[in-house]
């Protein structure tokens, strides 16, 4: 198994690379054989995580690698669903930078198995259900992340009138904005669910609720940056440059409480 993992990295650097070329070029070719690289990651990922399942007897969600490793497969699996579904040219390329440093990330976070010691309390189905709703909220914010840099990018190639071939393929204003919104309507339930559930297997195993360790006042506050998003597009129905900026802020806070806030808790801090 030890030779998955490499030969997937380097195989979605040079994907991504491909993607890079065609944004820059417009090459279909490129495009086309970025598609399959990332294809192929998307086959040696799922295979990796199957094995590292049987070999641990568990679902791997548990460790820091672990977490960023599901991360990216997520956004590998979403980003060929968004290749087949949508014709936007360049999403697949602003969702995968993302899901590739999530990728590279992993590299350099512990890899060992949780401590024995842990492993029991570890060990429960609600946990798991827990972290996979967050890290699936976090995928779908990634997809709606990408769509507001492209719309912001978009916005001020308009503004100031640089038109062309890359220009189109950004896709519509309306169509990023909405695919944008539904990407967060999407990820807030998962993101309250899996906060809730957290609540539930915190109060049952360790029979109090963590309410001030530093993840969770973090994710609380990454809960509602996005619930004030939600409000001002459905309640006051703002749309357009001033959303996206505010959902860019949301995703922000959204990376320091993934790899930051969990550097100072005590009780997050196997993941």
């Amino acid at each position: 198994m030890n030779w998955i993992y490499p030969i997937t990295i380097v195989l979605y650097s040079i994907s991504l690379i491909g993607y890079f070329v065609d944004f820059l070029q417009h090459n279909r070719k490129v495009n086309i054989m970025a598609f399959w690289l990332l294809s192929i990651v998307w086959v040696l990922q799922t295979v990796f995580f199957v094995i590292r399942a049987i070999e641990l007897d568990r679902v791997p969600l548990l460790t820091p690698f672990e977490g960023l490793f599901f991360y990216a497969w997520l956004v590998v699996t979403l980003s060929l669903a968004i290749n087949w579904s949508f014709r936007v040219d360049f999403l697949v390329l602003f969702t995968n930078v993302i899901g590739f440093s999530m990728m590279a990330f992993s590299l350099f976070t512990p890899d060992g198995d949780v401590p024995e010691s842990l492993s029991a309390l570890l060990a429960s189905e609600l946990l798991i259900i827990h972290i996979s709703f967050i890290i699936l909220s976090y995928a779908a914010f990634t997809f709606s992340f990408a769509c507001q840099i492209m719309y912001v990018i978009q916005h001020q190639m308009l503004k100031r009138k640089v038109w062309g071939k890359r220009l189109l393929r950004f896709g519509a204003l309306s169509k990023l904005d909405s695919f944008s919104f539904i990407a967060v309507m999407i990820a807030w339930p998962f993101l309250l669910i899996g906060l809730i559930l957290g609540f539930i297997w915190a109060h049952s195993q360790l029979t109090y609720v963590p309410f001030f360790d530093s993840k969770v006042i973090s994710s609380l506050f990454v809960l509602g940056i996005y619930a004030v998003f939600i409000y001002q597009r459905v309640v006051k129905l703002s749309r357009g440059y001033n959303m996206s900026l505010l959902g860019i802020a949301g995703f922000l806070v959204l990376l320091i409480n993934y790899f930051l806030s969990g550097q100072y808790s005590s009780f997050h801090m196997w993941y």
